[in-house]
């Protein structure tokens, strides 16, 4: 269980830093001396690349989903199994 807290604090530190640089990098295109253009062309380029690494977290944090609910189904598979012997041994016992 603590390795799913610190994946989780892991997951929204990374999505800090990447806000935290996707604002950094905008202010430090809106304060450069460039032109109009120049500086419309910077944005477009940053919004690409925070939309690409937003993308990809995305992806990672589905691929982490579905693994977390393909390990539940098996947990849950196998304390039914072990449930229904439990049911039957006790059955038998009383018979």
């Amino acid at each position: 269980m603590a390795n799913e807290k610190k994946g989780s604090g892991a997951g929204k530190f990374a999505l800090g830093a990447l806000i935290g640089a996707a604002v950094g990098a905008v202010a430090g295109l809106l304060t450069a001396p460039k032109s109009g253009k120049e500086t419309r062309e910077d944005i477009k380029q940053k919004a690409g690349e925070v939309k690409d690494a937003a993308t990809e977290k995305a992806k990672d944090a589905k691929k982490f989903a579905n693994e977390k609910a393909k390990d539940a189904k098996a947990f849950l598979k196998k304390q039914k199994k072990e449930a229904k012997e439990f049911v039957e041994d006790e059955v038998e016992k009383d018979a």
